[in-house]
């Protein structure tokens, strides 16, 4: 069993030692307030990307190749649930995210997000967003609520988190700029690179910033964003935070706000693939264009994010969970005041997707492979 001492850390020392492999149950990793336990609850998922707690504390999981699974809480995959529509699977392009309507437990009702073709069999695609009620193993009454425009050739960059404001009314969406429409995230006649704000059924809300607007995409909460991947609501403001995908350096922390400007590709941390300045670039800052709130270069390749409340790891409270691809790690911030005050990252032996808390507090995060994936939990070791 290894263990791994992990501290406070600038954005210059990013790159972290891989902990033991959590095959091996009972890995432990040494951190700042607990030693902490990892296990393997369920595994034999493809390219899992979302999960959602259901709740008698059940597993809702999407699978990128168009799959979205029920696991038992004791790790038991479920077949997968019929229903679905036709979701375009090609590089970064699949099944999405996955989250509980605010009335599930009455509705029975979940959203999805995917990269839906423009016709059938066509590589031209979009995010889209549609609802659509559990029966059985079956998804019934499915119904599309988003779809964003323009659609596009390419696999790349499709966002795609998605989570409900805490009074339920409105779901904020996350979208990336597809790869090579870059410019298009400065273009409010685009959905392209923003983060939208509908309510539940699809409808635009009065009050969102460009909705007078006849130039502007309606839906449109934020905009500048290179490729959201990580969203939620911060429980003691009741504010929407995110994290993105910068280029090569320059992944971010932002907290969007109605009708800002972040940036993307004007300002960036970042560089070309291979080195050198992006040739759209204005440098690191510019008037009337937001500074993250954290930046991380290199990058770590951050991913889905979450804001822990419970009472497991109850010196979490309020950080702020986000994983890492290439960085395969769990980094949690502690946030005052709108600041990242302290910084850990917590290494794993995976590529992390997705992290989530259960309803009892427990920490969840989805390891990113093309075959036996896992679902791993994160407790703290027993005395």
């Amino acid at each position: 069993m290894k263990k791994l001492t992990l501290s406070l850390l600038t954005t210059a020392l990013m790159s972290t030692t891989h902990a033991a492999s959590a095959d091996d149950h009972g890995t432990t990793i040494e951190t700042r307030w607990a030693d902490i336990e990892v296990e393997t609850v369920a595994s034999g998922l493809v390219r899992p990307w979302g999960i959602s707690f259901m709740p008698d504390g059940r597993m809702l999981v999407t699978e990128l190749p168009g799959r979205i699974r029920i696991v038992e809480s004791d790790g038991t995959l479920g077949e997968p649930l019929a229903g679905l529509p036709e979701v375009k699977v090609r590089n970064q392009g699949g099944l999405l995210d996955v989250v509980l309507a605010p009335d599930f437990e009455t509705s029975q009702r979940i959203y999805i997000s995917y990269s839906e073709p423009e016709s059938p069999g066509s590589t031209i695609t979009s995010t889209a967003v549609a609802h659509a009620r559990i029966v059985g193993n079956e998804l019934q009454d499915f119904t599309r609520v988003f779809s964003g425009e323009p659609k596009v050739e390419g696999g790349r960059h499709y966002g795609g988190r998605m989570t409900f404001s805490d009074d339920g009314q409105y779901l904020f969406l996350g979208l990336g700029d597809r790869g090579h429409q870059m410019m298009q995230a400065q273009e409010l006649d685009s959905h392209t690179g923003t983060i939208i704000r509908i309510h539940a059924n699809g409808s635009i809300p009065s009050d969102n910033p460009f909705v007078n607007d006849a130039d502007a995409q309606s839906e449109i909460w934020s905009y500048g964003h290179r490729n959201v991947q990580g969203i939620d609501i911060q429980p003691s403001t009741g504010t929407m935070w995110s994290v993105e995908h910068g280029p090569q350096g320059g992944d971010e922390i932002n907290h969007p706000m109605a009708g800002h400007n972040y940036g993307w590709p004007l300002i960036t941390y970042g560089e070309e693939y291979g080195g050198g300045e992006l040739a759209v670039s204005q440098g690191t800052h510019k008037d009337g264009l937001e500074q993250p709130i954290w930046h991380w270069t290199p990058s770590i390749a951050v991913s889905g994010m979450t804001f822990y409340q419970g009472d497991v790891f109850p010196q979490w409270q309020g950080n702020i969970l986000a994983g890492a691809l290439r960085g395969q790690q769990i980094a949690r911030m502690e946030i005052e005041d709108g600041r990242v005050m302290h910084y850990e990252p917590i290494a794993m032996d995976y590529r992390i997707r997705q992290v989530a808390v259960g309803p009892q507090g427990y920490v969840y995060a989805l390891t990113d492979e093309r075959e036996n994936a896992k679902i791993l939990r994160l407790s703290p070791k027993a005395e």
